[in-house]
Parts: structure tokens; sequence; C-alpha cells
């Protein structure tokens, strides 16, 4: 298992950093690797990813989320498994810390010797500053999905 923590402080207001991810949709314009998300109701979604030149499909649900607080997601009786939870912290009126925390499983010899190495934690970290540049460049949020999932 594979466990990721990154943090990143955004310059726009928390509900501008919120409503961002709640657009899973948009994750290719700032997630490398993320070849498309279709979000198939409020709170599934199917990926597709490419890793270390592999494709790979899944679905996930969002388990939790609460409005400019947290997001967590997680597989549906799949593979691989990933999960992730997205909290947001208001630092004043204008700033945002994103904190990231992912967990996964590697598949094969390619992933795994990628996650012995780092790879995976420089992806998030990449990631991370492109949410902030996709975000603060465009100052607002392509949509929002304000809903409450407990």
């Amino acid at each position: 298992m594979s466990t990721i923590e990154e943090s990143i402080e955004v310059d726009v207001p928390v509900s501008v950093a919120y409503n961002q991810w709640t657009q899973f949709e948009d994750f290719p314009h700032f997630m490398d690797g993320v070849d498309s998300i279709t979000q198939v109701t409020d709170t599934k979604n199917h990926w597709v990813v490419t890793v270390g030149g592999t494709t790979r499909e899944f679905d996930t649900e969002i388990t939790e989320q609460h409005p400019d607080e947290r997001i967590a997601w997680r597989t549906v009786d799949s593979e691989p498994y990933h999960a992730g939870v997205v909290t947001f912290h208001k630092l004043s009126e204008t700033t945002t810390r994103v904190m990231i925390q992912l967990e996964w499983k590697p598949q094969d010899a390619k992933e795994k010797a990628g996650a012995a190495v780092g790879a995976d934690d420089r992806q998030v970290k990449a990631d991370a500053k492109r949410f902030k540049e996709f975000i603060e460049k465009r100052g607002t949020a392509t949509g929002s999905w304000r809903g409450d999932v407990d």
C-alpha cells in the first residue's frame, strides 16, 4: 500500500478551492495521468488513468463530503484500490491550505518500483502545484456541488 500526503496554499477563498475540487471531471486539467473522470451520480465517478504507460479504469464513490471542509472517496469493488481525502483550511479570506492524502495499491512491478523510488509522491506534489496554478489563474471555480455526504 502506498500512502501520500501533500499540502499547498492557494490564493483563493476556501469556498473557491473546495468548489473546484468537487468538479472531478476537471481533474485532467491539473492531474497528470488522469485521462478522464465521468460523474455517474452525485457520489459516483468513473476514472480512466494512465500510470507508467498502463491504462486502468475504476469506479469511486464519495464516502464523506462537507462543504468547505472535506471530500473523501474510495474505489468501489474494483482494482486498483484507490482512496483519498482532501481537506480545506481557511487561512484568511483569500488564502486556503489544501491538504491531500491518497492511498493506493500498486498493481504491477513497474508501479511498485515507481512507488518505492517516490515517483507517486513527486506526481502528487506536481499535481498540487498545477491545481494551485489552475485555480489561481481562474480565480473562480468551474462549478460546484455543495451536497453533504456522511
